[in-house]
């Protein structure tokens, strides 16, 4: 009989049946799952694939009850499509994996070697092989030597540490969250008004985070103080100096300098010349990848994964999900490079290291599973723009990490009028080291001083005395706010970007720079005052530190488990007893909240607000003064729609951004009568270049006018003017 090999993912079956096949694999299929069949050596090998997690929490069927009761503590693992209906796909996997179980006599896990994965294999060797244990494949690329070593290498058993460790997280993760939801929930259904709110265990805490900074940033009193700038020049040539008190927070004191100062010349009086050895980057654990691509690309964490995720079933760049800034010898570094030498981008860096010996400017942070991530040396074939862009940041990286220090200059010059001293400063790069493999993304000021030397003559062209306030703490950023829960210790690497996808999703903060809406504010502030539990950071980060032990097989899931069930009953359980003043305190704020979102602008007809509403047949704009004022728009059926504070230029009515999935939000005005939408005039009618059947004609939607077939739905072939 043959041995089964089950992967996470349809692609992972893939490359992991093209490694390890004497010959070329037979991909087969059932219900349009894929499977394939292969010979080595003696040994004949199915390698069937999971979609991901097929199987998820519910409550179980003899104890569920009518209405939002909590708490609730019992539950048992479901196939994922009877949870939910968005995942009915996943059947087909499951009727997949059970036929060829049934012809099996021995299993090999060979999912992603993290909790994650070892939690989807073990419910797949567990609910459908119906086994209580399988071998253990662990690899960190899905490259053809790594894969053939991992099956040759292959563990006797599951990592049961990793598997118990995220059996435990699923569950815990689970009682919290329906349980808080429901709880929410509930309580604002008590105080009149009917809304699904949700928070997690690792989300109220990160929420909490978000608003401290906010209520900060709201009670910051700016205080003002002046700072004086020295327009200077010399035979060498023209600089910027800053007096030496750098801040002044008396006026007059700045006055009375300006007054000793102005029209005075000045000389050098100090020149220092400080040179340093800037050392390499270390090696991208996920967080200082996610949080460089933010950086750099403008891309935020969440999808950074998502891109990192895909590069690496290609087959890219090794596993992403790693608190590693490690690269071990063992990986073969001049293999890679003389791989990567391959690509023309980076041809002449890697030919230069070559010549060296290559040692990596490692981190200290270490991951048990998995090094730091680093590029494979696979040719990409076709990658889109946002993913050839992550691609070349890891390889530049990894690269940079072998290269030598840069060493770089800071120059301090002190000049000197009627004995009141200025202050400049300028740092340049005098050798580029590793700024010359990291390219683009080596951002550093260069700032070069004329070359100036002690008792230099400095003739005073002008002193500025400059009004300023300080400023109030920033806000996080998608980046910041994952260093921060990192720090923290909250959540874990390959969740914590999902925790602020999901704050984004529920209504709690908004912005690039992540503010705390009035909804999100209130919330929490609520929730101290009544709960204050819920939002508690060190219990948190206390489960978080008995997950690890059961990852290190020091604690038990169960006992972890028990522990948690105790402490949220008696946190319900106080919640129920406040529940109607709980309830009372986020109706406000969520009728504000829903208010201020789905309020456009003012009615271009009469002095109401336009809103957007649902109907019968999906979302409009009308006004709030209906049926006296039956001014109505029209917006799309698809993607989200934001409200924003800007009008259109030409017809100065409201402007609405249109959001969906990675593409750039389109703001768009409203107006369907706006110039920027009017007809091309000298539009004419031609046949369809892609049916040759109908005629490209003229068509009008709320994002402009533009041209398509007569034939559609038949023919979609469409044009923009």
């Amino acid at each position: 009989m043959p041995e089964l090999i089950i992967t996470e993912k349809p692609k992972a079956a893939m490359m992991i049946a093209s490694a390890l096949a004497e010959g070329k694999p037979v991909k087969k299929n059932n219900e349009g799952a894929p499977f394939y069949e292969i010979k080595r050596g003696k040994n004949e090998i199915i390698v069937g694939c999971a979609v991901g997690h097929l199987f998820g929490i519910g409550e179980k069927k003899e104890k569920k009850r009518k209405g939002w009761t909590y708490p609730i503590f019992d539950i048992e693992w479901k196939p994922i499509h009877e949870i939910d209906r968005t995942a009915s796909f996943s059947k087909k996997y499951i009727n997949t994996l059970k036929l060829l179980a049934k012809e099996a006599d021995s299993f090999i896990v060979a999912t992603d070697y993290d909790i994650e994965g070892e939690t989807i294999g073990l419910n797949v060797v567990k609910y459908i092989c119906k086994q209580k244990d399988a071998k253990r494949m662990k690899f960190s690329t899905l490259t053809k030597n790594d894969l053939i070593k991992a099956y040759d290498d292959a563990s006797p058993h599951l990592d049961w540490g990793q598997a118990n460790a995220g059996v435990a997280r699923h569950e815990m993760d689970w009682y919290y969250g329906i349980n808080l939801s429901r709880a929410l929930t509930s309580s604002i259904k008590k105080a009149g008004f009917f809304k699904i709110l949700s928070i997690g265990r690792v989300q109220g805490p990160a929420l909490k985070i978000i608003v401290y900074r906010e209520n900060e940033i709201r009670a910051f009193k700016p205080q003002p103080f002046w700072v004086i700038e020295l327009k200077a020049s010399s035979e060498k040539g023209d600089f910027i100096a800053w007096h030496s008190k750098d801040k002044l927070w008396n006026k007059q004191e700045a006055d009375k300098i300006l007054d000793l100062t102005k029209g005075r010349d000045g000389k050098v009086s100090e020149v220092k010349r400080d040179e340093f050895r800037q050392a390499p980057p270390f090696p991208f654990d996920l967080t200082t990848l996610q949080t460089e691509a933010y950086r750099c690309l403008r891309i935020n964490p969440k999808e950074t994964l998502e891109i990192a995720q895909d590069l690496y079933t290609s087959g890219l760049i090794s596993y992403p999900r790693t608190s590693s800034q490690i690269l071990p010898p063992a990986i073969g570094f001049p293999s890679i490079i003389k791989a990567l030498s391959k690509q023309k981008d980076y041809s002449d860096l890697c030919k230069s290291l070559l010549k060296k010996d290559l040692k990596p400017n490692n981190g200290k942070k270490s991951d048990p599973a998995h090094p730091a991530i680093f590029p494979t040396g696979m040719p990409p074939k076709s990658l889109k723009p946002r993913s050839a862009r992550i691609y070349d940041l890891i390889v530049r990286r990894f690269l940079a990490t072998f290269a030598d220090p840069a060493v770089r200059q800071t120059m301090t010059v002190s000049v000197e009028i009627n004995s009141e001293i200025f202050e400049s400063k300028g740092t340049t790069t005098l050798e580029k080291g590793w700024h010359k493999y990291y390219g683009e993304y080596a951002k550093m000021k260069e700032e070069e001083l004329p070359n100036l030397e002690k008792n230099d003559g400095i003739k005073n062209k002008g002193i500025l005395v400059h009004d300023k306030e300080t400023q109030p703490p920033k806000r996080y950023t998608p980046a910041s706010i994952i260093r921060e829960l990192e720090k923290k210790n909250l959540g874990t690497k390959a969740t914590r970007s999902e925790v602020v996808d999901t704050l984004f999703r529920r209504g709690y903060v908004s912005g690039q720079s992540i503010e705390a809406t009035d909804l999100g504010i209130k919330t929490v502030s609520t929730l101290e005052k009544y709960c204050p539990e819920i939002m508690d950071e060190e219990l948190t980060r206390h489960f978080e530190i008995e997950m690890e032990g059961i990852l290190e097989k020091k604690k038990s899931g169960e006992n972890v488990l028990q522990e948690a069930r105790t402490v949220l009953e008696k946190i319900l359980t106080g919640f129920k007893k406040k529940e109607k003043e709980i309830g009372e305190g986020l109706v406000t704020a969520t009728k504000e909240s829903e208010e201020k979102a789905n309020t456009v602008g003012k009615c271009p007809k009469c002095s109401g607000k336009l809103m957007i509403r649902k109907g019968k047949f999906g979302r409009f704009i009308a006004c709030m003064s209906y049926p006296e004022c039956k001014t109505t728009f029209n917006i799309p059926k698809t993607g989200l729609i934001k409200v924003t504070e800007d009008t259109c230029k030409e017809c100065s009515m409201p402007v609405i951004l249109i959001i969906k999935k990675a593409k750039q939000p389109q703001p768009v005005c409203i107006n369907p009568q706006c110039p920027t939408k009017t007809i091309a005039k000298d539009f004419k009618e031609k046949p369809c270049p892609k049916c040759g059947e109908g005629t490209v004609v003229l068509k009008t939607s709320i994002y402009g006018s533009f041209s398509a077939c007569n034939k559609y739905p038949k023919c979609r072939h469409t044009e923009r003017i």
